[in-house]
């Protein structure tokens, strides 16, 4: 069967957050992402900030991010109805800002998202969004993969950033392997 990427429905911003100042990537220009597919799934994959969604016209595109986490979530078996991917950031970046404190005031709009869905599993893809989530700058994907980690009474797996991924070709077969172990822990 020939791998086909697709474009997931966008999970809408809730009213009370889409105005949100607090962290300045408002002065970006981009508008606040809240995450993509299935907030009801038992699987959130957090990665560090949306990426580019549409085209120059405005079209609405599958990245090659999306396609890698895709092509890898099929070919682990695990139904895209069970997948809602999000971010720490909840705005695409366009220029320098002060990560640490970013990210530490984004983490709360992630925290909400988790207590009103509460996922049986959470895949942090790339170091940003270990590090992040777990509130540890020392922490490496290369350290943490291929297990099951407790953190915050959740049950988090992490792999390679899909980007690092198109880059480093080689990683593929350790993101798949990762995947596969996702669906072991899923379908158990």
């Amino acid at each position: 069967m020939e791998f086909k990427s697709v474009i997931l429905k966008e999970d809408p911003t809730p009213k009370e957050v889409e105005d949100c100042q607090k962290c300045g990537l408002y002065k970006h220009g981009n508008r606040m992402i809240w995450g993509e597919g299935n907030p009801n799934g038992d699987i959130y994959v957090i990665l560090d900030n949306p990426g580019a969604r549409e085209d120059r016209d405005g079209n609405p595109f599958v990245c090659g991010t999306r396609q890698t986490l895709q092509q890898a979530i099929q070919e682990a078996d695990i139904p895209l109805e069970q997948i809602y991917v999000t971010y720490i950031l909840k705005r695409r970046p366009a220029r320098a800002y002060e990560k640490l404190c970013t990210r530490r005031i984004c983490m709360e709009h992630l925290k909400y998202q988790l207590q009103e869905h509460t996922p049986n599993l959470i895949v942090c893809l790339g170091n940003v969004a270990l590090q992040a989530f777990c509130q540890d700058d020392e922490m490496t994907v290369k350290s943490w993969r291929q297990r099951w980690h407790e953190v915050d009474g959740y049950s988090l797996a992490t792999s390679y950033h899909p980007l690092a991924i198109r880059r480093n070709k080689h990683l593929y077969s350790y993101f798949l392997e990762d995947w596969k172990m996702v669906f072991n822990k899923w379908n158990g």
